[in-house]
């Protein structure tokens, strides 16, 4: 009875991820989430930009290490390796990013609204929640060895290429805006030569790896979300780079897939 229910609570929050996407793109088409450089007031106290990175991505680590032991594979080698990608992800995203903003003198400047670190905590809960169950209970072809080290090869190649996409191109903004004093310039140098937000671009394709080695809709549903959360905002970006810069902006910059979008 116990293992119905659960399975009946996590197809649920699954169809919600899934079907979360589409009204997020669609809002997020007309108003961007207020932080970084669409900081704006009207939505609320806010918190120091560490912190709230800190708080709203912590869940994607202490609820892992909550719900992942209690799983049947919990103790099964490959479900241990298909799941380091994530936590490592996050333990960056969640420990070090927070970090670095906070070594940058820009970091209390403008302030982060509670209102969106709430959000983000209720959808890493969520989705916590849904990869690690996922990966430790319900994903049941661990005994499929030649398919299962293909797609994990495969996607976890994926993975860390939209890793090192992601992570050094945060760096150069912490960096661009600390030497600026919190101010913007225009990014130059290495992917930023082909798109306005290739950190965007980075977090997409580490998920679509995510979505090859769990080869499954919990990863899919994931993929499908990062894309419609940040595809929009990265197009509202490029929009504001070219209203700020005009005329210095390069006009053969797209805004989050080279030569495409």
């Amino acid at each position: 009875m116990e293992e119905i229910a659960d399975q009946t609570f996590f197809h649920y929050c699954l169809l919600t991820l899934i079907f979360s996407g589409p009204p997020t793109a669609v809002a997020l088409k007309f108003l961007q989430a207020p932080y970084g450089k669409h900081n704006r007031t009207g939505w609320g106290p806010t918190v120091s930009p560490p912190i709230a990175w800190f708080v709203m991505e912590s869940p994607t680590l202490w609820l892992t290490l909550l719900i992942f032991p209690f799983g049947r594979h919990a103790l099964n080698p490959k479900s241990l390796l298909l799941f380091s990608p994530y936590l490592l992800h996050y333990f960056h995203r969640t420990i070090i990013y927070p970090l670095r903003l906070f070594r940058s003198s820009s970091a209390g400047k403008n302030g982060f609204p509670i209102t969106i670190a709430a959000m983000a905590f209720t959808f890493n809960l969520l989705n916590a929640y849904i990869q690690a169950r996922w990966v430790s209970h319900y994903k049941d072809d661990y005994e499929d060895g030649k398919w299962f080290w293909w797609r994990f090869i495969i996607g976890m190649l994926v993975f860390v290429a939209g890793m090192y996409i992601n992570i050094t191109s945060d760096r150069t903004l912490v960096r661009l805006k600390k030497e600026n004093r919190g101010g913007y310039v225009i990014p130059r140098g290495g992917w930023f030569e082909l798109v306005s937000c290739p950190n965007y671009f980075g977090e997409v394709i580490e998920w679509l790896g995510w979505a090859v080695m769990t080869w499954s809709w919990a990863g899919i549903g994931f993929f499908l979300y990062t894309c419609s959360n940040l595809i929009p905002r990265a197009h509202a970006s490029h929009k504001w780079y070219i209203e700020k810069f005009k005329e210095e902006y390069p006009k053969t910059r797209k805004a989050v897939i080279p030569f495409v979008y």
